[in-house]
């Protein structure tokens, strides 16, 4: 945790191909594990819809800092595998091959002007920003594959 740091944190749940999911905003100074429960409970899209089935995620990478036994209980109880990096243990190379995905997905959001650096002094407009910002990231990305 950074104590009193001051600014905000952007969090990001993303597909295997970089397209964003669901876009979260934080303080600075909380730590990124305890984004991650409301982002995957937050995920309500439909895989199959004449089916009525919901999408739950399959696989979840992150980096050393989501490396928490209660977080790791959780997600094995919603059935979601898990590659996290051990701190102390496992370097973190291996898991570079996966996590560029989300690194170029958030590059890609705060390469708009608006949130490379927070102007905004409402904190309502900044998400709304980040949020137009994963729209536009996917929209992007269809034109690009339906042409």
């Amino acid at each position: 945790m950074d104590r009193g740091k001051p600014g905000s944190k952007i969090h990001l749940l993303s597909d295997e191909n970089g397209l964003p999911l669901i876009v979260g905003l934080s303080t600075a100074n909380t730590h990124d594990s305890q984004a991650l429960k409301p982002m995957i409970l937050g995920l309500h899209t439909r895989h199959a819809p004449h089916r009525g089935r919901h999408f739950k995620p399959r696989r979840l990478h992150a980096d050393k800092a989501f490396d928490q036994p209660g977080l790791r209980k959780w997600l094995w109880g919603e059935h979601i595998g898990v590659r996290i990096a051990r701190k102390g243990i496992e370097s973190s190379e291996r898991l570079g091959r996966r996590r560029w995905v989300i690194e170029r997905t958030i590059f890609w959001l705060t390469g708009y002007r608006r949130l490379a650096t927070r102007y905004e002094r409402d904190p309502r407009n900044y998400p709304a920003f980040l949020g137009l910002a994963a729209a536009i990231c996917c929209y992007k990305r269809l034109i690009r594959l339906a042409t």
